[in-house]
């Protein structure tokens, strides 16, 4: 039977609720491969040689073609072959839970075989005050500073004892005593290099599917691992997944399957993400897809998480029932993504998960680009100045008040901190030390530090979820280069050596950290405005945060022991005063143990 590959409709009526993929057991493995309209499909199967092993055509079961293989499989790799108005393709399964480096193969796999020891046992990690630590799994272990064995690999976050050049600890140890809650790993399953040796991983070819680039032999044992060294050292780990887009609609498993039917536009793709075409996750089986992976990698890979990419060009009925099929697996799994698009989408803003329709997914945080902005100034400029960069005003202090206590106006996209994702720096653009030096043009090295350790405070300070990029406590540079998807290890890797160099900023974070970790949860919080700068306080604590080059003085009296200043910061005090001043460029965070009253 033939058809018109435009009528998503008729096709939508051939929804299936079964599973997809090939369904392993030791016994035998069940193919299935929805394509309601093809004349015919052939399942192959190859050895590791890439030879044809097996042909056999598949039996029309509705709008599903299956063939059952006995005997174990566990390791087979195999294609489907698509006869689709007069077209035959070949295409790899895209349930496939391997696939070859070249994505022309799947592989099946016994899931339980492919597991470290104990895996049965391992829990999730939750966090009630989460703070997350974006990183790439390349970026992570390909500096030669650190002496890391499997660079560029999975297996680098299994390492222990790893070390700088200077001797100190580095890796998933030293993230682990910096104190964040979780590990977001930038994507982590298969994409296309594009022809480059390096890639950021936001060129997704197949979902369920531990990427080639990052494993050695087994991608689903290798990964595994990494999550349960995280989990050993009480760090969550949440997957950054692109559902938005694929790398090629045409040359994908999708496209190759079924033309057209989950991508949107009808006259050429629609390219909300402005990265040729965008998945029309609003399609039954897409959104079946969509469904499907997300329990599949929260079930196989025991996931803390998930960070959505170009979250504003999913439906918001997909989401709502993802965290519904989410929250059965782990109810204290954390969701959140970016509330925008890459460009214009075919599909109506109202029903898509952009930030003004935030209230309507109260189970998902979303990037709070205003509080971004309002700290360092627009992305989109290099030289625009925020409050910690000579800026001070009220359009750039608002949105860090309302972070900072909770209290939002009804203007705004959420009137709930939890939905707030309060950063300053992530992989895209610059990072917040090139964006601090080249704002701050002419300033002295010591200036740009202050205002970074500003940043690092109103971050930590804030209500909602905590969020830096890998580095940032590290006064990470990308030499400038404010979109270094495709850049060398040289400009990418995280420099491990400077966390010896910097060693007083790292601590400055780490403290900071803890802090956030013992206090952060004190709700009841009050702004008032301070020469320059301002005054919060939240229960016996009080902080003053000073962007001017004059010191600012609290008009309170009595003792305060000082937790965090512009040189330090802890979760224990650090010194007692009788009289609060804030030096230029820097916070003082205190916290009142008497009962004088204010003058």
């Amino acid at each position: 039977m033939t058809m018109n590959c435009f009528d998503f409709k008729a096709a939508d009526r051939q929804y299936y609720r079964g599973r997809l993929g090939a369904v392993y057991s030791r016994a035998r493995t069940v193919f299935r491969v929805w394509q309601p309209f093809a004349e015919s499909a052939v399942l192959r199967l190859y050895n590791a040689d890439g030879e044809v092993t097996f042909s056999a055509p598949m039996k029309r079961n509705g709008g599903v073609f299956e063939y059952e293989k006995r005997g174990d499989l566990d390791g087979v790799w195999y294609t489907y072959l698509i006869t689709r108005n007069g077209e035959t393709v070949e295409t790899a399964d895209p349930y496939a839970a391997l696939v070859t480096a070249d994505g022309e193969r799947g592989q099946v796999v016994d899931m339980r075989r492919h597991a470290p020891d104990g895996w049965e046992n391992e829990r999730n990690i939750s966090a009630e005050n989460p703070i997350i630590y974006e990183l790439s799994v390349r970026d992570f272990s390909m500096d030669k500073g650190a002496d890391f064995v499997n660079r560029g690999k999975f297996s680098a976050f299994c390492e222990e004892g790893v070390r700088n050049s200077r001797g100190d600890t580095v890796g998933l140890d030293y993230i682990k005593d910096l104190g964040v809650t979780h590990i977001q790993l930038m994507p982590i399953f298969d994409f296309d290099l594009d022809g480059g040796e390096y890639n950021w991983g936001y060129n997704p070819r197949f979902y369920n599917a531990p990427s080639a680039y990052y494993s050695q032999s087994d991608g689903v044992l290798e990964l595994r691992r990494l999550v349960a060294a995280a989990h050993k050292r009480g760090l969550g780990v949440i997957a950054d997944v692109v559902y938005n887009h694929v790398f090629s609609a045409e040359d994908s498993a999708f496209g190759r399957i079924f033309p057209r039917y989950y991508f949107r536009g009808r006259d050429g793709y629609s390219n909300g993400s402005g990265c040729g075409n965008e998945f029309a996750s609003e399609r039954k089986m897409a959104r079946k897809f969509i469904l499907d992976s997300l329990e599949f990698l929260a079930r196989e890979y025991k996931l803390d998480g998930f960070r959505f990419d170009l979250m504003g060009l999913l439906d918001l009925r997909t989401l709502r029932e993802a965290e519904r099929r989410l929250r059965r697996i782990n109810p204290d799994i954390l969701l959140y993504g970016e509330g925008w698009t890459g460009g214009a989408s075919a599909y109506p803003e109202r029903y898509r998960a952009v930030l003004r329709n935030a209230g309507q997914l109260p189970g998902y945080a979303f990037f709070n680009d205003s509080f971004r902005d309002g700290v360092k100034g627009s992305v989109f400029c290099a030289e625009d100045r925020g409050y910690v960069n000579g800026a001070p005003d009220k359009g750039h202090l608002d949105p860090i008040k309302w972070a900072l206590t909770g209290q939002f106006p009804e203007s705004f996209w959420t009137g709930d901190a939890a939905q707030t994702i309060n950063y300053a720096e992530c992989h895209d653009n610059l990072t917040l030390f090139d964006k601090l030096t080249i704002s701050l043009d002419g300033a002295d090295g010591e200036r740009v530090v202050k205002a970074d350790k500003m940043a690092a405070a109103l971050i930590m300070l804030s209500r909602g979820i905590a969020f830096i990029q890998a580095g940032q406590e590290l006064l990470r540079t990308k030499n400038g280069d404010g979109n270094s998807y495709c850049a060398p290890d040289s400009v990418n890797s995280l420099k491990w050596n400077s966390r010896s160099e910097n060693r007083e900023i790292v601590e400055y974070y780490r403290g900071l950290i803890a802090f956030r970790r013992r206090f952060g949860g004190i709700s009841e919080r009050k702004l008032q405005t301070l020469g320059g700068g301002f005054f919060l306080t939240f229960g016996d604590f009080l902080l003053i945060v000073n962007p001017t080059d004059k010191k600012l003085t609290a008009k309170l009296s009595g003792t305060f022991e000082v937790y965090a200043d512009g040189n330090r910061a802890s979760d224990a005090p650090l010194y007692t005063r009788k009289r609060l001043s804030c030096a230029e460029y820097s916070i003082l965070l205190a916290r009142r143990t008497d009962n004088e009253t204010d003058r």
